[in-house]
């Protein structure tokens, strides 16, 4: 028998500093918050392939609590703010462009991973929800030529207690990180940002791809 459980959030937040994931503007740089790859740990761990350090990382990553947002939200500057779950970045991503009615560009190259993630990810290593969430919204991503399958698999990785995601204005970028620093976020970074609308609502670009 599977135990069916329900939670709920509740809280007071005033009305001016509200943030959705659906008010980013054309020119916004995007902040993530924490490193990707919880779900291919957590999927190693099920395997027997997670070895000590990796069990920490994934436990370290998950208790970690999104602490800055009550801060991100009274920057006039923070337009869109959503956390990563089980839609993976990608999905996440695109939940922002369809609000904005524009185009995220999302720089790979720029994105924090957890340790080890990628090897394990090669390894097999990746959860069934990542695929579905591909088989979900793929059609709206546009990837680089011969973007590997490995980091297909991170930009759907889902996430359990993921990072923040920002979208601000470029003047706001070292607030933003200078608060995600002070509660110890080391590795939140610019991923990428948001653009005109074009003919996908996700762009990944990579160094040296097309």
């Amino acid at each position: 028998v599977e135990p069916i459980y329900g939670l709920v959030v509740m809280g007071l937040v005033h009305p001016k500093k509200l943030k959705r994931n659906a008010d980013a503007k054309a020119g916004d740089q995007l902040i993530l918050g924490k490193p990707l790859g919880v779900g291919i740990l957590s999927a190693a761990l099920k395997k027997g392939a997670l070895d000590a350090a990796g069990y920490d990382a994934m436990i370290a990553s998950t208790t970690k609590l999104n602490t800055p947002g009550r801060e991100l939200s009274d920057i006039a500057g923070v337009h869109a703010l959503t956390d990563i779950t089980g839609f993976g970045l990608a999905g996440h991503l695109l939940e922002m462009a369809r609000g904005a009615k524009c185009t995220v560009q999302l720089d790979w190259d720029k994105v924090p991973l957890l340790p080890g993630v990628q090897a394990l990810a090669a390894q097999g290593c990746i959860t069934g929800a990542s695929g579905r969430n591909w088989q979900g919204y793929g059609a709206e991503v546009a990837l680089p030529a011969n973007f590997a399958a490995v980091d297909q698999s991170l930009i759907t990785d889902p996430q359990t207690s993921g990072g923040l995601l920002v979208s601000c204005a470029p003047e706001e970028v070292t607030n933003v990180l200078a608060t995600f620093k002070a509660h110890g976020f080391a590795h939140a970074a610019v991923i990428g940002q948001i653009c005109a609308p074009e003919s996908h609502a996700l762009r990944v670009t990579q160094a040296g791809a097309a």
